[in-house]
């Protein structure tokens, strides 16, 4: 069974409907790219598989014995965000509290995790450093180290490379690609980089302005629908939708 489906799905905010008749399924293993162009939905759908936004019509299925508070997500950055004053290893630390519920600790194997992905993500020498002093680079792995221990299985990413110069986006490609190919971790990512969607991505799926496309990156890049993207160049960052 597919770990999250989309039965003809519809968002939305403050009633304004953005997108509709969404279907896809989300399978253990894939890479997806989420693509479209600006308020074209693609956060609203993200944030509604995450229950943080109620859909307007359809529904939306974990399967495989997923949980939602299982999954982990790193969402755009607000400038508060960026000044927030604690340190590296507490916001590594936080993404364990969906799962430990009412409980106000963290178990040993929770603070072990976190050293694992702090050691991973290459800042462990940076866990008792204020978040806000980081570099754009940092702020980012720190944030993903975060959601790597809220989750196993899924993983969540709204536009996770905007913002950061040439070396720190590479980083960051490489080692969410690595993270879907040794460790099995499904990816969900919003993006507007067809050109890394086409090196990284396994599935694309693609909302908004009655387009619709859901396939393999190589089915969409001669699809209609990606023909046209590509042609009309609207390959933009900043969507807040």
């Amino acid at each position: 069974m597919a770990l999250i489906t989309c039965q003809d799905v519809t968002v939305g905010y403050e009633g304004k409907v953005v997108a509709e008749k969404i279907g896809f399924s989300i399978e253990k293993g894939d890479y997806l790219f989420l693509v479209g162009e600006n308020g074209s939905g693609k956060s609203t759908l993200m944030k509604s598989i995450l229950g943080l936004h109620s859909v307007m019509g359809g529904r939306i299925v974990t399967g495989d014995g997923l949980r939602q508070n299982e999954i982990g997500y790193l969402p755009q950055q607000t400038l508060f965000q960026k000044d927030f004053p604690a340190s590296v290893r507490e916001i590594v630390l936080s993404g364990c509290l969906n799962r430990s519920g009412f409980r106000p600790f963290y178990r040993r194997d929770e603070k072990n995790r976190a050293k694992e992905m702090m050691e991973r993500l290459g800042i462990l020498e940076l866990q008792n450093r204020c978040y806000r002093e980081l570099s754009g680079g940092q702020m980012q792995r720190v944030l993903l180290a975060r959601a790597l221990c809220a989750t196993e299985q899924l993983l969540l990413l709204d536009e996770p490379i905007a913002g950061l110069d040439p070396k720190a986006a590479a980083f960051m490609y490489e080692l969410i690609a690595q993270l879907n190919r040794a460790d099995g971790l499904t990816v969900v990512m919003i993006s507007h980089d067809l050109e890394a969607a086409v090196r990284y991505a396994s599935k694309i799926l693609h909302i908004g302005r009655g387009m619709f496309y859901f396939g393999t990156k190589e089915e969409y890049l001669t699809s209609a629908v990606g023909r046209r993207y590509l042609q009309e160049g609207e390959i933009k960052s900043g969507d807040n939708n």
